[in-house]
């Protein structure tokens, strides 16, 4: 369970380091939408890579990511979410 924790709070994390995003900026934004959060929170949410499934759509709708697109390689999987872009499926 620990290694789908730590990809999830990756993904979470470069998220919002793409977007330029702070933990203060993800409690304001989330505070917004009617959520309790703080700093301190959020920090250790994502620190522990154990928060809700509702908590990871939140932060990702407020920082405007849009979509998301899981892809697997073998036994190693990789995540990879865009924002504001269409897709090109290829089969």
């Amino acid at each position: 369970m620990t290694e789908w924790n730590d990809k999830a709070k990756r993904l979470l994390k470069s998220e919002m380091i793409k977007r330029a995003v702070t933990n203060s900026d993800l409690a304001f934004m989330l505070n917004s939408l009617g959520e309790q959060e703080t700093k301190s929170s959020i920090a250790s949410k994502i620190s522990r890579g154990t928060f809700s499934a509702t908590f990871f759509i939140q932060c990702l709708s407020v920082i405007g990511c849009e979509k998301l697109e899981i892809e697997s390689y073998d036994t190693e999987l990789s995540v990879v979410a865009e924002s504001h872009s269409n897709y090109n499926y290829n089969k």
